[in-house]
């Protein structure tokens, strides 16, 4: 048997997309770029993206069809307004604080003072949902970017 130690604060491969046999430091992933509402795809998980992204000020309205969207927040706050049956309201969610948008809701995320997020979202799931408004110049619309 031989052990090769892998470490989260090795480098990214250069020009490789990341593998799932080493682990990933998020803070160095998100240290890695400073585009705002642009996710970076960090692995997959089956048919799944595990990404992550900075945000700050709004998004969208947008809905996802066929898929729940899952938030995770590592930091800062974020606030994702829904449109349901019931009316409208806001979730706010503090670093540490998960929440699943059921498929098929109108949502809106938002950070007034940013944030630091991780979606898992089936690949190739746009960031601006399957229906939505006008998208605004500091939104990327994006099925997630590699990490690089």
């Amino acid at each position: 048997m031989t052990t090769e130690a892998h470490t989260a604060d090795q480098p990214f491969p250069a020009g490789q997309a990341l593998t799932p046999d080493r682990p990933i430091d998020l803070d160095r992933a998100l240290a890695s770029f400073d585009a705002l509402w642009s996710p970076r795809i960090v692995t997959t998980v089956n048919d799944y993206d595990v990404r992550v992204t900075k945000v700050e000020g709004e998004h969208l309205w947008h809905v996802h069809d066929d898929t729940d969207e899952f938030f995770l927040v590592l930091g800062g706050e974020l606030h994702i307004d829904l449109r349901e049956p019931a009316g409208e309201r806001r979730v706010t969610l503090p670093r540490g604080s998960v929440f699943t948008v059921p498929r098929g809701t109108e949502h809106k995320p938002s950070a007034p003072d940013g944030a630091r997020i991780l979606l898992f979202e089936p690949t190739g799931t746009p960031t601006v949902g399957d229906r939505h408004e006008e998208i605004p110049d500091h939104v990327d619309a994006t099925t997630g970017h590699a990490l690089t």
